[in-house]
């Protein structure tokens, strides 16, 4: 099933299979390290909903909902 990583429950795992978004804001989501084919485990989220704290090649990361809403990611249930 694909989402977006902003959708994903805590816990949950998916496999990136590619970005929305387009420009400047693509270039820091692939520096980050957030490609296709990495393994994205959503960690938390703050209170507020806002940021994410995900798992991507072995490190925490905490994003912004708006950048997470741009990444699609493919879930095996």
């Amino acid at each position: 099933m694909l989402k977006t990583v902003d959708r994903l429950r805590p816990g949950e795992k998916g496999v990136g299979t590619g970005l929305v978004s387009t420009g400047a804001v693509r270039r820091h989501i692939i520096d980050m390290g957030i490609t296709p084919g990495a393994v994205i485990v959503m960690r938390k989220t703050a209170p507020m909903g806002d940021p994410i704290e995900i798992n991507v090649r072995g490190y925490e990361l905490s994003i912004r909902k708006s950048e997470a809403q741009n990444i699609r990611v493919e879930v095996s249930e």
